[in-house]
């Protein structure tokens, strides 16, 4: 089978197999914050990263769900590493937005997070900090979960169908259930450019 093939086959499965009712609890959960003025952080690395900043805006904009990342400031998050440490950078982020019990945090993560193998210290360090104070823990991520799975709330597991594209399809998938979720009925105030277009149109 030509990779392409193989690759959206994978996809597919991913599709079919993929946990519906945790993306419902999710967006019930981000509904109920924003029914108490609550606010989302989104934490990720990587390519994870880039997907924090892209859903951020989806949240803000469709949603009306005010909504933050560090990953966006790169002055704080770099002067944070170099002075602090990168295990705590999203850690004290968070006590300085003054997370509270009102408020969620969202990881986009590709292994969610391992102390004890040193990946991803840093989303573990900010998980705990999140526990302590009392924050909801929302996340999409894969192979087993790591600890945001552990500690989660709601957490969607990308089911693994090919070891060896793990990383990719995760990466892929963050976009899948964030976009699901800004365009929830339950979740979704604003309508989006192109559809409202459309709709406009329509004699």
């Amino acid at each position: 089978m030509a990779h392409a093939a193989q690759y959206f086959s994978e996809a597919r499965q991913i599709a079919e197999r993929i946990d519906y009712e945790t993306i419902e609890r999710i967006a019930e959960g981000l509904a109920d914050m924003r029914a108490r003025n609550g606010r989302l952080f989104l934490l990720g690395v990587g390519g994870s990263a880039a997907n924090c900043s892209h859903a951020v805006n989806d949240f803000r904009k469709l949603c009306g769900i005010e909504a933050y990342t560090p990953v966006d400031n790169v002055s704080e998050l770099t002067a944070r590493t170099n002075d602090e440490g990168w295990e705590t950078v999203f850690a004290a982020w968070l006590k300085v937005s003054r997370a509270n019990n009102q408020d969620a945090i969202f990881v986009f993560s590709v292994g969610g997070g391992d102390a004890e193998k040193n990946i991803s210290v840093n989303l573990v360090r900010a998980l705990d900090e999140a526990k302590r104070r009392g924050l909801k823990i929302y996340g999409v991520v894969g192979r087993q979960g790591g600890y945001t799975k552990q500690v989660g709330d709601a957490v969607v597991v990308v089911p693994t169908v090919n070891a060896a594209h793990v990383t990719p399809h995760t990466e892929a998938f963050h976009a899948v259930v964030w976009h699901c979720l800004v365009s929830h009925p339950k979740l979704q105030i604003t309508g989006t450019k192109w559809e409202t277009a459309v709709q406009a149109a329509k004699p």
